[in-house]
């Protein structure tokens, strides 16, 4: 008789359960805009005063659950011993209503409002700035482009085999926008849209 050898398991290779995706190196323009913006946050976090690093560590603390369970932990163990009889040997530091309890929340609020004003105020100066550097980048953006249509009508003109022929649009957007013009067009719309809608709301008298 003849006898089937039969492939063993245990022989058999194994294969990992994970899927290994390929991964592909970043195009260096992408890698040099990662590496930039990395360099402006180290470059604005440099300058942050030690004293605000602790504040701001402290306020991110303000934000997670575990500060609120603290909080309750800490009433509870307060406002329990104090409304227990006093039969049971405890002494009352703050009896009701909890008028060192009140003041320790107030005080306790007042700080973390400000703690949360002072990183805000940072975060809003960094957004700021974030918001000039897009302006500026997309003043120049634009810019680039009005010129690039301009030499490509250019180069049009120039070719002796493509057919002249007049283009309206491609003459208006050589020029750059003027975002004062586009500034003034848009309030001068917007105050116009809300009087309308303020006459429309109003109610007409007899």
């Amino acid at each position: 008789m003849l006898s089937q050898n039969k492939p063993n398991p245990s022989d058999s290779p194994q294969v990992s359960c994970q899927t290994i995706l390929p991964t592909t190196p970043l195009p260096s323009a992408i890698s040099q805009n990662i590496e930039t913006i990395i360099a402006l946050h180290r470059r604005y976090e440099k300058d942050v005063p030690r004293h605000q690093r602790v504040v701001e560590a402290a306020s991110a603390f303000f934000g997670r659950p575990a500060f609120l369970y603290s909080i309750l932990l800490g009433i509870t163990l307060w406002v329990i011993p104090n409304i227990l009889p006093r039969r049971l040997g405890l002494s009352r530091f703050d009896p009701p209503p909890f008028s060192w309890l009140q003041f320790s929340l107030t005080t306790g609020s007042l700080l973390v409002t400000t703690g949360v004003l002072i990183k805000q105020e940072r975060q809003e100066k960094l957004a700021e700035q974030r918001a000039q550097l897009s302006l500026q980048l997309n003043l120049l953006s634009e810019q680039k482009i009005a010129k690039l249509i301009g030499l490509v009508e250019e180069l049009r003109q120039d070719i002796p085999n493509v057919k002249n022929r007049s283009d309206p649009e491609a003459e208006m957007m050589k020029s750059p926008t003027d975002p004062h013009a586009i500034i003034n067009v848009l309030e001068e719309t917007l105050a116009s849209e809300l009087t309308n809608f303020s006459q429309q709301k109003t109610p007409t008298q007899d």
